[in-house]
């Protein structure tokens, strides 16, 4: 209905949904576009990226928005570097699969059944990505895979609780107009307001659990610690040590695995199961990037063409006959 969007994603909130809707969504590197004015969870996860129906109308919303902002200038000036001269346009290449080096993860990323429609179709796309004369590894495993997808584990949760409460915290602080200014006074509102805020069917855990910390203290530097560590130790190493310019996960499943760190992530419809329900892959990378992500997704798009849109006139029909009726 929209020829293209913004998403704001933490760890999913791009790849998901442009992978339940047979869109294509951009998770940038984290900084490479503003966070200004978004609601934020952690700053050291949290990006802005495209959602559209193609490749090429993504990247040009990419393109428009990626660059230094004042307002959120410690991270868009550290990620200014990353920004291609010329644009990222020039990166769609047809031919942008030809000698790319495509790692597909197995272990922990495998959440299709054997012999599933979905996995059948994937394997298709992996042939047609070796014709397309891309060297495309199978089975590749992340280092402490288990841990990585784990938030417990991780550190990623402990982490992530003190981050978001010094965060809102001066998000709210900053607003011109608005009745709450902390995360207490939300947790507050929630508590005045029950019934409206369904509280009771879904409490405000996470809230409460924000509350309680006190800043970035021994515990949570350690768990940001060991978040950059299973990183280092896991998906750089092994695009480093396999020369890979991607790795490939099916649907949304690498969503953790590439925001533990900022890194950046496209999703690209892949098919339809039985149910005719859409499933994306993502090609991600390390830190800045983008250009030769787009060219693989790109490339891929266009030797696929897996998106069917949406029956728009279907729809159109029957809302015009609810609408006679009424």
């Amino acid at each position: 209905m929209a020829a293209a969007t913004l998403g704001t994603d933490t760890a999913g909130s791009i790849n998901c949904p442009a992978s339940l809707n047979s869109v294509v969504g951009i998770r940038p590197t984290v900084g490479l576009t503003s966070r200004a004015g978004v609601i934020p969870v952690t700053p050291r996860q949290d990006t802005v990226g495209p959602m559209a129906r193609t490749v090429g109308d993504a990247v040009a919303v990419l393109e428009a928005i990626a660059g230094y902002d004042e307002r959120d200038g410690e991270a868009t000036w550290a990620a200014a570097g990353f920004i291609p001269e010329g644009g990222y346009l020039q990166f769609l290449n047809e031919d942008g699969l030809k000698g790319k080096r495509v790692g597909i993860l197995g272990k922990g990323f495998s959440q299709f059944a054997e012999g599933s429609l979905e996995q059948r179709i994937l394997y298709r796309h992996f042939k047609l990505m070796r014709e397309k004369g891309a060297i495309v590894i199978d089975n590749l495993e992340v280092a402490n895979v288990s841990v990585v997808l784990n938030e417990t584990e991780s550190g990623e949760g402990v982490a992530w609780l003190a981050e978001f409460k010094l965060a809102v915290n001066a998000y709210l602080s900053e607003l011109l107009i608005s009745p709450v200014r902390s995360l207490a006074d939300i947790i507050a509102f929630n508590n005045d307001h029950k019934i409206q805020e369904k509280i009771e069917e879904y409490g405000q855990k996470r809230f409460l659990e924000a509350e309680k910390t006190n800043g970035l203290g021994a515990i949570e530097r350690a768990a940001i610690k060991r978040l950059a560590e299973l990183s280092k130790n896991g998906l750089e190493k092994l695009m480093k040590e396999k020369k890979l310019d991607a790795v490939v996960t099916p649907d949304y499943s690498g969503n953790e695995l590439l925001a533990i760190n900022g890194y950046p992530g496209i999703n690209v419809p892949a098919g339809y199961g039985k149910s005719g329900i859409p499933f994306g892959i993502c090609f991600g990378g390390l830190k800045g990037s983008e250009p030769t992500l787009i060219e693989i997704a790109y490339a891929f798009e266009q030797a696929t063409k897996a998106r069917k849109p949406p029956p728009l006139l279907s729809l159109a029909g029957d809302f015009g006959r609810v609408n006679a009726k009424a």
